[in-house]
């Protein structure tokens, strides 16, 4: 009997794509199934297709998901991959992420053509970023750079570099890895300077929940010690009604003795930023995230983000 053949739906970058594949080689070297058992479907987003404007202006992160997911339920496909950066913190009842492959490096790269570091910018340079967090923290360090605004994949955002749009950007280490173009990176920037954000680094695969046939292909790839990880981040934003308007930033680290989570959030405009962390058993991973989300919510003042003011 033939095997059935397993729809994978992607969007169409080159980074996306990258992402699909590692996901089908996963699934071939568990199972030992050939590569004409898949089929890579590329679905065009809305986020893929309006450029010219900044993500909070049009929708937020459902715009790099909301036509994969309808694909997904609609049975066109049978598993949707993300970047789970990207991803809402919820799905359609219907659908469940509960695949995550190994997690790549997290930190944000520095990118550009003339100066190696972000502390060698000089006064007034001109940062481009699409990103809220990064543009936050990055005011909140330097404010005497102008940020601008910087949507694209990886190759656009490197040719506005080229064209001198701007003098430098961010991009996410482990989409760089992912290309093969670590030589982008002027330099890592460690967590402790910029916090990244929530399950950046990270690939989730999604599936219709009643389908037991795919549930039980991806547990075979499936990472646990990423799963912890992104469960406590997860938390932490969802507890933060986190969206694509709100700068945050998290990471979950697992430890010699459990796991270890750090939460920033900041004023849009970068004039203020509240930490904290929170320490305790791996198996608490989502009480951990919310307890750190509660402490920080408790901390800000009502007109803190523009969502609760």
């Amino acid at each position: 009997m033939a095997q059935e053949l397993i729809r994978i739906g992607t969007r169409g970058s080159a980074l996306a794509l990258a992402q699909a594949h590692e996901t089908r080689d996963r699934l071939m070297a568990a199972h030992g199934l050939p590569a004409e058992a898949f089929e890579i479907v590329v679905i065009s987003t809305t986020g893929d297709r309006v450029t010219d404007r900044a993500l909070k202006d049009i929708g937020g992160k459902g715009l790099f998901t909301r036509e994969i997911e309808d694909a997904l339920l609609d049975g066109g496909i049978d598993i949707a991959v993300h970047s789970m950066k990207d991803m809402p913190v919820l799905q359609p009842d219907p659908l469940v992420i509960d695949c995550f492959l190994p997690r790549e490096d997290v930190r944000d790269a520095f990118v550009s053509p003339a100066y190696a570091a972000l502390s060698e910018l000089p006064a007034g340079a001109v940062v481009g970023t699409s990103s809220l967090r990064r543009r936050a923290q990055l005011i909140w360090r330097r404010p005497d750079l102008r940020v601008v605004e910087f949507r694209g994949n990886v190759q656009t955002r490197l040719r506005k570099l080229d064209d001198g749009v701007a003098a430098a950007t961010f991009l996410a280490m482990a989409g760089l890895r992912r290309l093969g173009r670590l030589d982008v990176a002027r330099s890592a920037i460690p967590p402790e300077e910029m916090l990244p954000a929530v399950a950046q680094g990270c690939i989730g695969v999604e599936r219709r929940r009643d389908d037991a046939r795919i549930a039980g292909l991806l547990a075979a790839i499936n990472d646990a010690p990423t799963a912890t990880r992104i469960r406590a981040e997860r938390a932490y934003l969802a507890a933060l009604d986190g969206s694509c308007q709100t700068p945050i930033a998290g990471l979950a680290e697992l430890t010699d003795f459990g796991l270890r989570i750090r939460g920033e959030i900041l004023r849009p405009d970068g004039s203020a930023v509240l930490t904290g962390e929170r320490n305790g058993p791996a198996d608490q991973a989502e009480t951990l995230g919310r307890d750190l989300a509660d402490e920080l919510l408790t901390l800000a003042p009502a007109d803190f983000f523009t969502w609760r003011g």
